[in-house]
This record gives C-alpha cells, structure tokens and sequence, in this order.
C-alpha cells in the first residue's frame, strides 16, 4: 500500500468502544470506524505528541522515538500478507498521532491459554500456530525486517482464527533476506536430548504476562554505541548492535553485543514454543541479571519424552546463532512433517475461532474522547517521570502493555 493510499481517518467518525491497552508510546483502543460502509472495527494506536516531544528534548535521546513510530507505519503499509496487520488509517491532529489495523476479537495466544481448560497447548495446536509463525517471519525477512520481539502477548487470533503478528516498536531493518528454498523432511531425531554443539542435518491463556521491554544499559554486556536501528549494507547481511526486545526472549548474541541478524527471531520462536508446550519461558530468572546468564550459559531443561517438538525447541535455542536452524531447515524439521506450507493460510477451520466478538463484548461502557483520554494518561506520566529515568519509566510502562 503506497502512502498517498493510506486513509486518513476523520476523528468525528471514530467511535470509541473500549480501551484495549497502553505502554510508553500510546493508548490503543478498539473502534468503529463510522466513515466506511459497514462500521469496520478497528484497533487504533494513538501516540501522545507532547510523550514524543519530551523524550526528543531529553539530553539522552538518540532521536529512535520518531524514527520507531516512521518504521512501524512503513512496515504496514508495505505488509501485504494474510498473517500480518494492514495498515488501515492514519490519524494526525494538533495533540496526537496515530494509526489503526484490523480488530481482532480472539485477542492474544496469553488469552487463548486461559481459556483452555488443559494446563498446556496440545502438539497439533502448537504446530499450526507455530506453521504460521514461521510464515509471518519469513514474509517479513523477506522485505529486510527483523522483528525482534516474538511473544505470546504479540500473537493476535484473527476472526477467522488464524494468527495475526503485531507490534513492530521495536523491529529494524536489514538487507533483505533471501526467499528460502523448499526443505525436505529430514530424518527422525536422536533419542538424546544433548545440547546442539554444531548444525545437524537431520530433521501446532496464561493472560497478560508483565515481561518488561529492555533497552541497551539493561545489558550484563552493554552494546556498542548506535545511533539507529536502520542499517543497510549491498550485497550482504547486515547486522544490528542495537538492544531492544523483552528480556525471557532476548538471544544470547543480543546480550553479548556482537551484532545481530534474523536469526533472533528464531530464538524467540524457540522461547514462544517451549512456552507453549510447558507453560513456562525456558531461562526466567529471579532478576533481570540472572535471566541474561541463564540465557548465555544455561542449556534449557526440556523434561519429558523426547519428541520431535523437543528436539526443534532445542535446536531453535542453540546459542551460536550461526549454528540455529534456518527458516528452511526449521520448515523440514520432523516436527512439520506433513505440513503443506502452500496451504496453511488457506486452512478454512483452525483450532480455535473466536467468531466476530469474543467474551469481552464491544458495548460503549462511556463517551471517550481519544485526545483527552491519551492526553490524561500522559499528563500522570508527566507529574511522576521525575522519580525515574526515562528509560525505566518506558519498561516499567510496557509491563502493562501488549496490544501492540
């Protein structure tokens, strides 16, 4: 979608029906858009101007706040694919700024996990959310974009109960990554659960979890110094030193502060299955400190039978990222066997359909103004960002944030 396409959406014809969330940029809120011809629901992220404008003038800012929120409208607008948000309106006036993608209803995979009346996700389940996960990033490597925060509480379920992966805050761009050759199944894995020393070739709601975001001085090893997360190099690969994401998720090589490419995304889809399938991320600590050394040092304890789900866990969490699977090899893995990955968007009955509104209903509870509402939020922030750092205030913020 070029960006002379985008809408503008008109204020007066928004109707607020619920906040859904907030965090250190914005407030997110569920609307219908009363301008189009059937009353389209929307999530709309709208951004506090003044926010924006304070961390700009803070002697520590790097200028990352305006170049984030430019990155993010990019990235949807150029997304052209059925498991990730279209951008669908921009908003702008004198106070705030925002932009709005499609609702939906079934919430996050935190959500669906409450629900279930089974304490962990099913093997069938986990393959096919895991299918079209793998499908959302390999799309967006595809265009040069690390996402570089992959977690439930940023894993949508559309109406139609597929996937839907938002939040792009904290994503970056990189030379575009190679379309992926189609991968064989490989053979069935050892009967031994080691940890993976160099590459093999063998080969489908816990609620809102509170996982902070984290920034470079949170780092056991600090990052180089970097000006911006846009980095671009002809004819090869580039990397990013840049330290973003949220810290049971981060890879090794991101704490380590070498540089870092797509291959954290697959880190993180290693933490979201195990997760998955035992409740629980794989290196939590009981501070921010030890959770980074368990990540570096810590080999994850995958109790159980050794299945082939198992065994892509551990192969996912190697920590030499020149030694994790490739989306081709993650795609042939034993786990997938069967899979026809042609064919799982296409799939008509996923395992769970929330239908057009899900438990928590869309009834106006009472008339909210977005610009007084943000402005409100932000005010309190303003009267109380004295009793901390700006960077802290921004995780502490994102605790509470996981819409987008």
């Amino acid at each position: 979608m070029d960006e002379e396409e985008t809408p503008l959406l008109d204020m007066e014809k928004l109707k607020v029906l619920s906040p859904l969330g907030r965090g250190a940029k914005g407030v997110v809120f569920l609307v219908r858009n009363e301008a189009s011809d059937h009353g389209e629901l929307l999530a709309l992220k709208a951004i506090s101007r003044a926010s924006i404008t304070r961390k700009v003038k803070n002697k520590d800012s790097d200028g990352s706040e305006y170049r984030r929120i430019f990155l993010e409208q990019e990235v949807l607008r150029r997304c052209q694919h059925p498991l990730l948000p279209k951008l669908r309106g921009v908003l702008s006036t004198e106070n705030i700024v925002g932009y709005a993608i499609d609702y939906c209803p079934g919430r996050d995979l935190n959500y669906l996990r409450k629900k279930q009346t089974e304490k962990m996700f099913s093997d069938d389940l986990i393959r096919f959310y895991a299918a079209e996960l793998i499908l959302a990033l390999e799309y967006l490597h595809g265009l040069g974009i690390v996402y570089r925060d992959l977690k439930p509480e940023n894993v949508m379920i559309q109406e139609n109960g597929h996937l839907m992966l938002v939040d792009f805050d904290l994503s970056a761009k990189l030379s575009p990554k190679p379309p992926s050759e189609p991968t064989p199944t490989r053979s069935p894995p050892s009967t031994k659960s080691e940890p993976s020393t160099k590459k093999k070739k063998r080969f489908s709601p816990f609620y809102k979890c509170c996982h902070p975001a984290i920034s470079a001085d949170d780092s056991v090893h600090p990052a180089e110094s970097v000006n911006s997360d846009t980095r671009y190099e002809s004819g090869s690969l580039s990397k990013s030193n840049s330290f973003v994401g949220t810290e049971e998720y981060v890879a090794p090589e991101m704490i380590q502060g070498n540089g870092h490419d797509y291959a954290v995304d697959w880190w993180c889809l290693g933490v979201v299955l195990h997760e998955m399938l035992y409740g629980t991320t794989p290196f939590r600590g009981i501070n921010r400190k030890e959770t980074f050394y368990r990540i570096l040092s810590m080999t994850p304890d995958l109790v159980g039978e050794q299945t082939p789900l198992r065994d892509l866990i551990r192969k996912l969490l190697e920590k030499d990222p020149k030694q994790r699977l490739s989306a081709p090899e993650i795609k042939g893995h034993d786990f997938f066997k069967g899979v026809g990955w042609e064919k799982v968007v296409q799939i008509s009955r996923p395992p769970f359909i929330p239908g057009r509104f899900d438990d928590e209903g869309t009834d106006v509870i009472k008339q909210i103004d977005i610009e007084d509402f943000v402005q409100g939020v932000f005010k309190v922030d303003d009267d109380v960002i004295g009793d901390v750092t700006e960077k802290e205030y921004d995780q502490n913020s994102a605790k509470n944030f996981g819409v987008f």
